[in-house]
């Protein structure tokens, strides 16, 4: 529970028709394998006290009574169970018959929530045994004691007051205005679904897209359990196939055609954090609803829930390479309004042999092709200075001729010493001014060709090297335009990478498979038996740790403890513990003394959920304190 996970179970026991005495068993035993597993929040299926399957049976008075029983019964057995328990019975009320669900926690019965859309079509009579279940909550009198019975019930941890749960039945996720809806309204935060739902041809399908399509639509954590065998296949076969989903991510699915428990990590924090940021999600009007308390014991939840360790990139091939296709696409498109807004039919840009450049011009050359403008009017200018590497160099000019770009040589190494000269630096003082004096000088050179030719500077900076700071104010900072400024380092790599492998230029594919085998470097520093000497990451940390810090942060507004942990967990094996609170440490040192230079970057476009542009998503004061941050770190 803490950092706002909890464990969630859906599970499938194995029951008898019309047998509650067997079955509060089996119940009783799955309720306790879900506890053994650490879960807190559990459900089980429809009238699974019973079956869902017992017809006409359910006009038997014996069966009603019996089923109540067993509740009571199944209550007190679970009793040294710390959890909240939603399980499916029949439950008799005033003459009348209903559909619910039996809320159990601390060993009682806490509240009855009735069926609403009772489904009498096709293979379903459930109108024939049963009547919808009424909104208002009513007080009824059940094992010596008094609880709610309606629809509208909230029920709400007392000690983890954010988490918030209500209940809808099988058919009432399948109309077009479910109770989750309602509920999550009043300020349900996860909506549990009892279910008994057939298998036909192609409804597997249809019940997970309900599932995910109302976590998303909601913002909520949804957990479906479902019957399996031991229902009667005198007309239907029941198959099971759990699901537990969130905010449109299913974290767990049960094998179909088979009873067992899912396991899923509902990240509740999260869930609310991003209902916050919403400002089209309503405020929770609980008007109408009854607030039911339970209590859970504190302790944290050991987690199965995987976290990416590269949340910028696809894992599966298939899935990435769309997402490159599409994200050049946006770049190409950006640029290419940008050029027909200005009457711009020139582009100049800095090209190192790098990454960051090598992107810029791709993307540059692909948005000339749009507007059919040549590419020869792309001026790719390489400027070495005292760090430039015979690799990179050589890279740089080779992709420009193979891209059918103008090249331009313009050494900067006299007029960077003469500067040295005029301001008084050492040579040999190979500091942070003997570093940023080169990046200003090549950005100067870029504009003032630029103005030749009546261009446009285009900026290679990418979305890292921005949350880092790691760009020389005034200098590799400032473009016309910044067509990778919301593009991770992780994903840029793999952006080149796409290219080359679907260029079809055998050239240009081996040029840029070695930019991509050559350390990220800034080449401000001098070669070391012409190799080079600066390694970027060697300085501010994995670009890998800082996209994935990057991402929950700004994303998921995670607290670094909590970044901390699942860093642990994703980069077991790869980083030690001491390693990633250390770049964690750096990350935030830096991301809050560096706003100053994403407060007035030049435009660029937007391609995924992440950015930080002071004109869209993030909008930061340039002098905020990182205190509050840090120190949840001190102890670490």
């Amino acid at each position: 529970m803490n950092q706002g996970f909890i464990k969630a179970a859906a599970g499938t026991p194995s029951i008898k028709v019309a047998d509650c005495c067997y079955n509060e068993k089996e119940i009783a035993k799955t309720i306790r394998e879900m506890a053994d597993h650490g879960a807190k929040l559990m459900v089980l299926p429809e009238l699974c006290l019973t079956a869902y399957t017992c017809q006409d049976l359910f006009w038997q008075d014996v069966l009603i009574r019996e089923a109540e029983e067993q509740l009571l019964k199944l209550a007190e057995d679970v009793r040294d169970i710390d959890g909240l328990i939603f399980v499916g019975t029949p439950f008799a009320c005033k003459g009348k018959l209903y559909n619910t669900a039996a809320v159990i926690s601390g060993g009682e019965v806490i509240g009855i929530v009735p069926k609403i859309n009772l489904p009498n079509y096709c293979e379903f009579y459930e109108a024939r045994h049963f009547i919808p279940g009424n909104k208002e909550i009513e007080w009824i009198s059940f094992g010596g004691k008094e609880i709610p019975f309606g629809t509208n019930q909230l029920f709400v941890c007392e000690t983890m007051p954010e988490l918030v749960v209500a209940a809808e039945i099988c058919e009432d996720l399948w109309v077009p205005n479910p109770p989750s809806i309602r509920h999550v309204l009043a300020g349900a935060n996860v909506i549990v679904n009892l279910s008994a739902s057939d298998e036909v041809i192609g409804k597997d399908a249809y019940r997970k897209g309900l599932v995910k399509g109302q976590s998303a639509n909601l913002v909520c954590g949804y957990i479906y359990a479902t019957a399996g065998e031991g229902e009667s296949t005198q007309d239907l076969v029941f198959g099971g196939g759990n699901l537990i989903g969130e905010n449109g991510v299913l974290l767990a699915e049960g094998t179909r055609f088979k009873n067992e428990i899912v396991y899923g990590d509902l990240d509740i924090q999260r869930l609310q954090s991003e209902r916050r940021k919403m400002s089209t999600f309503p405020g929770a009007d609980e008007t109408g609803y009854c607030r039911v308390l339970f209590s859970l014991e504190v302790q944290e939840t050991a987690l199965e829930r995987t976290f990416d360790p590269a949340p910028f990139v696809p894992s599966d091939k298939g899935d990435r390479d769309r997402r490159c296709e599409e994200i050049l696409t946006i770049q190409a498109m950006g640029l290419k309004k940008r050029l027909m807004h200005t009457n711009c039919t020139h582009a100049v840009l800095g090209i190192s042999g790098g990454l960051d450049s090598t992107l810029a011009l791709l993307v540059t050359a692909r948005a000339f092709d749009l507007l059919g403008i040549p590419r020869r009017n792309i001026l790719a200018v390489t400027m070495p200075c005292f760090g430039t590497t015979d690799r990179t160099y050589t890279n740089a000019c080779r992709m420009t001729k193979c891209l059918g770009a103008s090249l331009k040589e313009v050494d900067i190494k006299a007029s960077v010493t003469q500067h040295f000269k005029d301001i008084g630096h050492d040579m040999e003082a190979h500091d942070v001014t003997f570093e940023n004096a080169q990046a200003r000088e090549r950005t100067q050179v870029l504009m003032d060709l630029a103005n030749q030719c009546q261009g446009m500077v285009i900026g290679t900076g990418d979305l890292s090297e921005l949350a880092l700071g790691w760009a020389t104010y005034n200098g590799d900072h400032m473009s016309m335009y910044g067509v990778n400024s919301s593009i991770p380092k992780t994903l840029v790599r793999h952006l080149v990478r796409y290219y080359a492998d679907n260029c079809g230029e055998a050239e240009l594919a081996a040029t840029l498979r070695d930019v991509l085998d050559t350390p990220v470097s800034p080449e401000l520093l001098p070669p070391k038996d012409g190799v080079i000497s600066q390694k970027t990451e060697d300085l501010v940390g994995p670009y890998e740790l800082h996209d994935f810090f990057l991402y929950y942060m700004l994303r998921a507004d995670f607290p670094p403890s909590k970044i901390l942990r699942i860093a642990k967990l994703s980069f077991k094996g790869v980083y030690d513990d001491d390693t990633i609170v250390k770049w964690l440490k750096t990350f935030y040192r830096r991301f809050f003394s560096q706003q100053f230079k994403r407060s007035c970057l030049p435009d660029g476009p937007k391609v995924g959920s992440v950015a930080v542009s002071p004109r869209g998503d993030l909008r930061m004061p340039s002098d905020a304190c990182a205190d509050v941050w840090m120190k949840e770190l001190e102890n670490e």
